[in-house]
């Protein structure tokens, strides 16, 4: 989940020369699998504008060079990039109280402990002009540094879910936003406390909560 200057989900680097081969490869990647040892995720984008209208053509861009900037700034800070998913995010603008649509990107990170994700996510934002920028650290249930739940849920489209924020104040300023995939799979990352909010926003949307899938881990909006 990424804000614009508001809420960013889920970057940074300099703007360097890309050979066209890179980009292209970028395209063509295809979605990362986040089970098994993967260590951590960061949300983000590089879009500074509000946008209401679902069929904006702003939000068809792959954002394929950005996710090319953004694993040069992974790998430069000691990360090592696992690939990248476009999704379809949905940001509540606290300091502005309005929702907005944007493209962006969730990225899979290895070989980073707290201190260098967090060093990575600052260094994301400030280069693409964010407020902050969205990290998950995939952790054991039982480990004591839990503090948030990573949940995806099949069946829940990006429309449906910007309706639901609308709607909703409450989930709005707890969760701050969320993601949809290309394939309509809602991705939600929010306090462990707030699991049975999550559960009733799921289904308020339509979706199957008996098909959740639900992760734990730390989270920390950076900026």
């Amino acid at each position: 989940m990424i804000r614009r200057r508001s809420v960013a989900l889920f970057l940074a680097l300099a703007i360097t020369f890309v050979a066209p081969g890179t980009v292209a490869a970028a395209a063509a990647e295809p979605p990362a699998h986040r089970r098994g040892s993967l260590q951590a995720e960061i949300f983000a984008t590089d879009n500074t504008s509000v946008i209401t209208d679902p069929n904006d053509p702003r939000l068809k861009t792959r954002l394929t060079r950005f996710a090319v900037q953004v694993k040069k700034i992974i790998r430069q800070n000691g990360g090592v990039p696992r690939g990248s998913t476009l999704v379809n995010g949905v940001f509540w603008s606290s300091s502005g109280q309005y929702v907005t649509y944007e493209r962006s990107r969730d990225f899979d990170v290895d070989g980073v402990d707290e201190l260098e994700l967090r060093h990575i996510a600052e260094l994301v934002r400030k280069e693409f002009d964010q407020q902050s920028v969205l990290t998950f650290r995939h952790l054991p249930r039982a480990s004591p540094a839990v503090d948030a739940v990573r949940v995806e849920v099949p069946g829940v489209d990006v429309q449906r879910l910007y309706e639901g924020l609308v709607a909703d104040p409450v989930v709005r300023d707890r969760l701050g936003g969320g993601s949809a995939t290309l394939d309509g799979r809602l991705i939600l990352v929010a306090g462990a406390t707030d699991l049975s909010l999550v559960r009733s926003f799921v289904t308020t949307l339509g979706g199957d909560w008996r098909a959740a899938e639900i992760e734990y881990g730390a989270w920390e909006f950076v900026g």
